[in-house]
């Protein structure tokens, strides 16, 4: 993989159209994409061709995509040098795909929120490889709004991005708008978002102004005045916090509606990669979204090889007063559950429906059967989706 030197190997600044190599972002975006066959992929920002490199492995064509004509001219070295083929065209982010279709769409797009406008623009450098010339958070809006535009029926997106958390507000509200939006202008659209880190708006200046090269050491008065300009920009704007994370869209198959809105935080430690995670949690979501309650009662389920159990007890009680289900894979999730919610799962071992294990339970217990599934089914379908149950028969990762 050709690219130019980083700051860390020249000692200098970057110059403003460099091109990124393999990075912490692109390896992440790599990892958590799904990698089953699929016919046409779109590389939306391609920069030097690392995610149109990785596509090449289980796509039969790549578009790749980007602003720098100096980036295309990596990315086409960089094919040559596997001996794979790329369809490189140049053009602002969905620009050079208007009207076209695709199966997978990746993007590491240029989502480095950057001082814009006047007083800012002599002291802030501009990199094409991070910053998309858009004010605040406006790339990965402008993306997740419009991106189910060229999704072929049952195409998905994969793709990282910053946004912008304004004071006092959840950051959810901000997004849940951008999807309102997309689906307003393209139909439904499945959407799952992970944040996975949050930074103050002077950490967030500091990492990017290193990031570019431009040091207190190096240049004490260039470094106050971009940070400077950093920290006005975001105060203009009422940010409080700015989240980093992933965001996997689908476009659901013609004439379906909506099956997956969901967004939330996980910041500690993942198993990497978790492509094939979200690959199985699509086709969870699917399998649930498909049965009824007396459906999902009649299936018989497993427990997946990497969940435990935790029981934490008072000394000298002989009930616990929590019980934990975790999971050692994937997003590597901790469920705290009920002593029903445990009893059901510790006894998913394929041989009994739901429906048998819940009666035993109810029997035991002294309660209700048709009171407990009702209070058992919506956890039952969260495990599901989260991979720590799985039907028999159903691929998971």
């Amino acid at each position: 993989l050709a690219s130019d030197m980083s700051e860390l190997a020249t000692g200098a600044a970057l110059h403003a159209e460099h091109v990124l190599g393999a990075g912490g972002a692109s390896i992440t975006l790599a990892q958590v994409t799904a990698r089953d066959r699929v016919g046409r992929v779109l590389d939306l920002g391609t920069g030097s061709g690392i995610q149109a490199l990785y596509a090449s492995r289980h796509a039969s064509e790549i578009v790749a995509t980007d602003l720098s004509v100096r980036a295309l001219e990596f990315a086409r070295f960089n094919a040559a040098l596997n001996e794979v083929h790329f369809d490189l065209r140049a053009g602002s982010m969905l620009e050079p795909v208007a009207g076209e279709s695709f199966d997978l769409v990746v993007s590491n797009p240029p989502f480095v929120i950057t001082p814009r406008g006047s007083g800012h623009g002599g002291t802030v450098p501009q990199y094409e490889y991070r910053d998309g010339g858009a004010a605040g958070d406006d790339i990965v809006k402008n993306l997740i709004q419009d991106v189910g535009g060229v999704l072929a029926p049952g195409g998905r997106v994969f793709l990282l991005g910053n946004w912008e958390i304004t004071a006092g507000t959840p950051w959810q509200e901000r997004i849940e708008q951008w999807l309102d939006a997309a689906e307003a202008a393209h139909g439904p659209l499945d959407a799952w978002v992970i944040q996975r880190e949050v930074l103050d708006p002077a950490q967030y200046a500091q990492t990017w102004i290193r990031d570019g090269g431009t040091t207190a050491d190096r240049d004490p008065e260039g470094y106050a005045a971009t940070f400077d300009s950093w920290l006005s920009d975001f105060a203009s704007r009422d940010v409080g916090e700015i989240g980093f994370g992933i965001v996997v869209l689908r476009k659901p198959e013609a004439g379906q509606p909506r099956t997956l809105r969901r967004l939330e935080e996980v910041t500690g430690s993942v198993a990497q990669p978790l492509g094939p995670v979200f690959a199985a949690a699509l086709a969870a979501q699917d399998w649930v979204s498909a049965h009824t309650d007396d459906e999902l009662c009649a299936q018989r389920l497993m427990v997946a090889p990497d969940v435990t159990e935790e029981r934490y007890f008072t000394p000298g009680s002989d009930d616990p007063n929590i019980i934990i289900i975790r999971q050692g894979g994937g997003l590597r999730r901790t469920v705290q559950a009920g002593t029903a919610l445990a009893g059901l799962v510790g006894a998913c071992d394929g041989e009994l429906t739901v429906g048998q294990i819940i009666g035993a339970i109810a029997s035991l217990f002294e309660v209700d059967e048709q009171t407990l599934r009702t209070e058992l089914m919506t956890d039952l379908r969260g495990l599901i989706v989260d991979g720590l149950l799985s039907p028999v028969g159903l691929q998971t990762a």
